[in-house]
């Protein structure tokens, strides 16, 4: 896969991070090499849909960049009559992502029906959702504004049917300032494992400022109690990376 040197070199853009086509082209190895637990996210991502997804309701990916847990899902489904709704607001995201979903040969769920998949491009804030059994929103409600995040996760919450999940993936900041300080360090450590240069380090830091606003996992468990899910909890951990299991 091509390789993620957009902050390498001199004369590399610092300006504000977006989900433009340069970053489409790397963003597999970006998150790779980013992310600590991304692969076992979406891995686990797919064990849960063969849980949790019912037969004849609608699965969605909201903020699907390259389609990474939407291929999980529709792998992993088990039961007739779904469909999986794919949602992003970058066109160079979408562009890539049809392309890679028309490749995919694995079409069938276990009861050797088609799970369609419907791509669309669109602020996910806008997309009406309904009879939804499993919704993922993997490491993209931190990029919505804060204030718009109740909303978001409530209007999920009332289009879910009972017993329907959705997998919260984000960033998070620690309670306790020493904790926080050493999660930090320990990301970085990754990344300068992964061949990231400090230089690089600090270039995406600043280009993701007041862009990627994290929060703590308690905040994140309050605000899925408020929009309406019975229950919820860290399901996965890797330093300040969290994913989040509410059933509705």
């Amino acid at each position: 896969m091509p390789k993620d040197e957009i902050y390498r070199s001199e004369s590399a853009d610092t300006a504000t991070f977006a989900f433009n086509a340069v970053v489409a082209d790397v963003f597999p190895d970006m998150l790779q090499r980013s992310i600590p637990g991304y692969a076992e996210t979406i891995d686990s991502i797919g064990q849960l849909a063969s849980r949790y997804v019912m037969p004849n309701t609608q699965c969605y990916d909201l903020g699907c960049s390259l389609a990474a847990a939407t291929l999980a899902m529709r792998r992993n489904i088990v039961v007739p009559g779904c469909r999986i709704v794919a949602v992003d607001s970058a066109a160079a995201m979408v562009e890539r992502c049809r392309k890679i979903v028309a490749s995919d040969d694995h079409k069938t769920d276990a009861c050797n029906n088609s799970v369609a998949i419907q791509i669309l491009h669109a602020d996910i804030r806008e997309v009406e959702i309904s009879r939804a059994s499993m919704v993922v929103l993997n490491y993209t409600l931190q990029f919505l504004p804060v204030a718009d995040r109740l909303p978001m996760l409530k209007k999920i919450a009332d289009a879910m049917v009972e017993n329907g999940i959705l997998i919260l993936s984000e960033k998070v900041i620690d309670n306790d300032p020493h904790i926080e300080r050493l999660l930090v360090e320990l990301h970085h450590q990754f990344k300068r494992r992964n061949a990231y240069s400090e230089l690089e380090i600090s270039r995406k830091r600043t280009a993701l400022e007041n862009v990627l606003i994290p929060e703590s996992i308690d905040v994140h468990l309050e605000r899925l109690r408020l929009a309406g899910f019975r229950h919820a909890g860290p399901w996965l951990r890797f330093f300040n990376f969290v994913s989040i299991l509410a059933i509705r």
